[in-house]
C-alpha cells in the first residue's frame, strides 16, 4: 500500500518504522519544521524526521499545511491512505478526500475524552484506570 506519512515525536516513529518494515510504500513523510532548542537556539529536526531521513525516505517540513502546494505535493505521490500519528496540525477535508482511502488517525486517548495535545499526561495527571487509543 501507498501511504503518505505524518507525525513528529518519537511515538510517531514506532507507527512509520512498523509500516517500513511490513513493506509498505512510503514516497513522503510529512513532518513539522525543526524547532529551535537548547542555549544556542539552534534547529533541531523531529524524532520523525531524523529516522525517516536515516531510512532513505524523502520528507517535508511544511510551515502550514492547509495549502495548494501541499496538496499538490501528496497529491503527486498518489498514496492510497494517509496515516497521522501526533503530528500536532489538523489536515484539511481537501487533502483527506483526494486520498482514496482517506487518511488514518492514531490519538492517544478515547475520544472525545483527551483531545487535543498531550492526552496521555492528561489521563495520568487525572488518574484514569482506563485509557487507549483511536483511530
Amino acid at each position: 500500500m501507498r501511504i503518505v506519512f505524518f507525525g513528529t515525536p518519537d511515538v510517531a516513529v514506532v507507527s512509520l518504522r512498523q509500516l517500513v518494515e511490513a513493506g509498505h510504500d512510503i514516497p513522503l513523510v510529512i513532518t513539522q519544521p525543526d524547532r529551535p532548542a537548547g542555549r544556542s537556539r539552534s534547529p533541531v529536526a523531529s524524532p520523525v524526521k531524523r529516522w525517516a531521513l536515516d531510512a532513505g525516505l524523502s520528507v517535508e517540513q511544511p510551515a502550514k499545511v492547509r495549502t495548494r502546494s501541499l496538496r499538490e505535493r501528496v497529491g503527486g505521490c498518489e498514496p492510497d491512505v494517509l496515516v497521522v500519528v501526533a503530528y500536532g496540525r489538523i489536515l484539511s477535508m481537501r487533502l483527506i478526500e483526494q486520498t482514496p482511502l482517506g487518511a488514518v488517525n492514531l490519538h492517544f486517548s478515547l475520544l472525545p475524552r483527551y483531545r487535543g495535545a498531550a492526552p496521555v499526561q492528561w489521563a495520568l495527571a487525572n488518574a484514569e484506570h482506563t485509557t487507549g487509543v483511536t483511530t
